[in-house]
């Protein structure tokens, strides 16, 4: 029986040590190179790059910015998707595949396409400037492009299916008897929510909210492309550092600061699932 459940565990123990387990000892590696530009460690071994990415005010700055926008991210898409999951999840089952086809739809284009069509929409004679013109509104066109404001809208749009489609799975596993019996019991649809909705869409809330920091905080794409210049977020220093600079040591260590700070938001995300505000009583 432990043979069968081995050999049934091994393909998928396999991938991760090839996937996970090998690259991340790579990345290990690297980062502790002594020398910049360099791609072995004939220089010796040194702590410097995680010094110089933690001693810079620099890239403390960036680092401070990437996790401000990863929380203004989260905190928008739970304001937004948790109202549109829990409506999806409540609404008739035709009503429910056509509001999953809409959710799903941005999910299936790429990443890319959906950043320039933005660019189009912000832009000096995208749709927006062409609106507000037309309405007379303003004479000339507003610069929406290549600021924080633009890069956050941008962010929001991208990951709001995962905080929907979160919220979503959790709240169709809540019996609607449940708020019908806190309705006969008097209470208002506040304290329905507070009381009923909210602890038991917890977990829902949380594993929404957590991802959406972690592809937030990890963006690369949209800060280079939307942000321009102004804006400066840690996936695109990295990008920056290995494909530009060829610092790979250097890049390496912000790259493992960056993972240090996800696996420590994962860990508090458990706590905070398993502390739920509260049962329904």
């Amino acid at each position: 029986m432990k043979s069968r459940l081995l050999w049934q565990v091994a393909p998928a123990g396999l991938l991760v040590i090839l996937f996970v387990v090998v690259p991340l000892a790579m990345l290990v590696r690297i980062s502790l190179y002594a020398s910049e530009n360099s791609f072995s460690g004939a220089g010796g071994w040194s702590l410097r790059h995680f010094g110089r990415m933690l001693g810079d005010p620099l890239y403390l700055g960036i680092l401070g910015e990437t996790i401000a926008y990863g929380l203004s991210a989260a905190f928008v898409n739970l304001l937004i998707g948790f109202p549109v999951g829990y409506a999806l999840a409540r609404a008739r089952p035709q009503t429910r595949r056509w509001g999953l086809a809409v959710v799903i739809l941005p999910l299936t284009l790429s990443l890319v396409v959906n950043v320039f069509g933005w660019l189009v929409i912000l832009g000096g004679n995208g749709l927006i400037n062409n609106l507000l013109i037309g309405l007379h509104l303003t004479r000339v066109p507003l610069r929406l492009l290549y600021s924080r404001e633009a890069v956050l809208i941008v962010l929001v749009h991208t990951f709001l299916p995962f905080q929907i489609l979160s919220t979503m799975s959790v709240v169709t596993q809540i019996e609607p008897a449940l708020e019908e019996a806190a309705a006969s019991l008097r209470a208002d649809r506040l304290t329905t929510f507070r009381r009923v909705v909210l602890p038991l869409a917890w977990p829902g809330i949380v594993a929404g909210s957590t991802l959406v920091f972690i592809l937030t905080v990890s963006a690369f794409v949209t800060p280079r492309l939307v942000g321009g210049p102004r804006v400066q977020m840690l996936g695109s220093v990295i990008y920056e550092q290995v494909l530009a600079g060829l610092n790979w040591p250097f890049g390496a260590a912000m790259s493992l600061v960056l993972l240090v700070l996800v696996l420590i938001l994962v860990g508090l995300s458990s706590l905070a699932r398993l502390g739920l505000p509260g049962r329904p009583s």
